[in-house]
């Protein structure tokens, strides 16, 4: 894992940290059953959900970074049928 991705994994952590601090505020404010609530939760959801997809999100490869950076390589060109 490069430390870029390891910063992110960590920002992301502590962005749901605030949000769930947040959506516990909101909740105790104007009560459990309230919109607020709902959607103070419901963004620590999509944080939560992101979180998941970047841990199943394979690292690229070498060439696969490569390629990314250098669209136009021969070693990059994708024919189709």
């Amino acid at each position: 894992m490069t430390n870029i991705q390891e910063t992110a994994k960590a920002d992301i952590q502590e962005k749901i940290q605030e949000e769930v601090e947040q959506a516990r505020t909101v909740c105790d404010i104007n009560g459990s059953n309230s919109p607020e609530c709902a959607a103070a939760w419901d963004a620590v959801e999509e944080l939560q959900a992101e979180a998941s997809h970047q841990r199943q999100s394979k690292p690229k490869n070498s060439f696969e970074q490569y390629c990314d950076d250098n669209p136009d390589a021969i070693e990059c060109r994708v024919y189709d049928d």
